[in-house]
């Protein structure tokens, strides 16, 4: 009786045997072979992609297009002048006619401007308008404006244009903010897209094993070397990993359509992944160690903002200054002598100055405390920024290097949770188990599987955040 129990346990044994192959015996991620027309997304592509069509980076490109504009509205303060103006009494006493035409070029040192004209007349003027009176053909003149004092080394236009300066170079670095911070989002998406697609391997693995091992049981029930209730039990359990599947599926769907807003076809519309295109790897981390160099665009930005305030505040001690201007001027009429007699004849040359200055200077003062306590507060802010940074990146990277760490210890683990599942199902087979530990063993292996690809993911995950908290957009595939 006993050889016969023996000899049918050793029959089923070998039956379940046979119905599960070895290649289900361990838990494993399965590629998906990508068609022909669906190329695998790498993220190389998307990164390249996203910092092409993204449009939160066209939209920043467009305000450094503004910041263009104003920088060239700037120079509109140095562009050269040209003046004109005539009149003629056409009744009256006097029928005097003149016409006066004016070229001034402002100089960019100095405060000041140069400038040549030339005028002429005809006819008799009262003698208030004496000054219109030329010879035969004529006057020429030319002369300049200096600043000697005020508005000598810096004035309102030369502000200007440091200041449109400063906003084009502002517009480009939070420009580069943007577009790192798009494509740190684009690489996150990336990132739970293929997590999303080895969490389902996995639970597909899972339900596999209880796939094939249920048709192994429903033969040795039909046998009768299995009970009803084993075979129940596990399609309970089919019935559950199923779920488990389903969701994942749900996920990995949910993962390819935020996907999308970063992978877009050539006219701009978001294009959502296939399953196809997953990779069969995870990507290597984008940054492997500590930066040397910080080139953070918002450190830029305050470090900017800090040095407009400081040329303010240069302008603003300019305002303290007595304005005292040379003039200079040299004139000569052509031709004979005209109605307004031989004065005009002859070189004349002309030199002169001007001084005003405020004798309180109260709104100089003012403003000069304004900018001196706003240049404090930005060193302090920009110094402050540096700091945080630095703590940031150094953070960043504990927490890389040690996700790296647990990943090697995670790893151990996988193998040998591998081997007791592996062992377990062999114990099952020879009657030694029970539905349960196999059952428990498996969903073990899975979740160190899982904790495995969750550490890969942070320590990808950690990075993108070096590469992001450095300002190393190369890493992110910026230009």
């Amino acid at each position: 009786m006993r050889s016969k129990r023996l000899s049918a346990w050793l029959f089923a044994a070998g039956l379940y045997a046979l119905c599960v192959p070895a290649a289900a015996q361990q838990i494993a991620p399965l590629p998906y072979p990508a068609p022909v027309d669906a190329p695998v997304l790498e993220l190389d592509d998307l990164l390249a992609n996203s910092a092409r069509q993204s449009p939160q980076i066209i939209e920043a490109l467009a305000r450094t297009r503004i910041a263009d504009g104003r920088r060239l509205a700037a120079e509109g303060a140095f562009d050269t002048v040209f003046t004109a103006e005539g009149g003629s009494r056409l009744v009256g006493y006097y029928g005097g006619t003149y016409a006066d035409a004016k070229v001034a070029r402002p100089l960019e040192n100095w405060g000041g401007q140069v400038y040549g004209g030339y005028r002429a007349s005809s006819g008799r003027f009262p003698i208030y308008e004496d000054k219109k009176y030329t010879n035969e053909f004529g006057e020429i003149r030319a002369g300049a404006v200096f600043s000697l004092l005020r508005d000598r080394m810096i004035d309102d236009r030369r502000f200007g244009r440091v200041a449109a300066d400063a906003d084009r170079a502002v517009a480009d670095a939070e420009r580069q903010m943007v577009a790192i911070g798009v494509q740190r989002k684009a690489l996150d998406a990336y990132l739970n897209w293929i997590a999303s697609g080895e969490r389902l391997k996995i639970y597909r693995q899972l339900l596999d094993l209880a796939q094939q091992r249920q048709r192994g049981l429903q033969r040795a029930y039909e046998a009768g070397l299995r009970p009803r209730i084993v075979l129940t039990e596990n399609d309970q359990m089919v019935l559950r990993r199923q779920a488990m599947v389903v969701q994942s599926e749900q996920a990995l769907a949910s993962a390819a359509n935020a996907l999308s807003l970063y992978w877009r076809d050539g006219e701009g519309t978001p294009r959502i992944p296939r399953r196809e295109q997953l990779p069969g790897v995870l990507p290597d981390p984008v940054v492997m160690g500590a930066p040397q160099d910080i080139e953070r665009p918002d450190l830029l930005v305050a470090q900017l903002k800090a040095r407009l305030v400081q040329d303010r505040l240069a302008l603003d001690r300019n305002a303290l200054l007595p304005r005292l201007d040379l003039n200079m001027g040299v004139a000569r009429d052509i031709g004979d002598i005209g109605p307004g007699g031989p004065s005009r004849s002859g070189n004349d040359v002309r030199f002169g100055v001007t001084f005003s200055v405020p004798l309180e200077q109260r709104a100089a003062r003012g403003k000069l405390m304004q900018t001196q306590a706003e240049l404090d507060a930005n060193r302090t802010r920009a110094r402050w920024l540096d700091e945080q940074i630095q703590a940031e990146v150094n953070g960043i990277f504990i927490a890389f290097d040690a996700a790296g760490q647990l990943i090697a210890l995670t790893e151990q683990e996988r193998q040998r949770a591998d081997a007791m599942a592996v062992a377990e199902r062999r114990r099952f087979e020879m009657g030694a188990s029970d539905l349960f530990l196999v059952n428990t063993r498996e969903e073990t292996a899975a979740n160190v599987a899982l904790n495995l690809l969750d550490g890969r993911m942070r320590r990808l995950s950690a990075s993108a955040d070096l590469a992001a908290a450095s300002g190393n957009g190369t890493a992110l595939g910026l230009p």
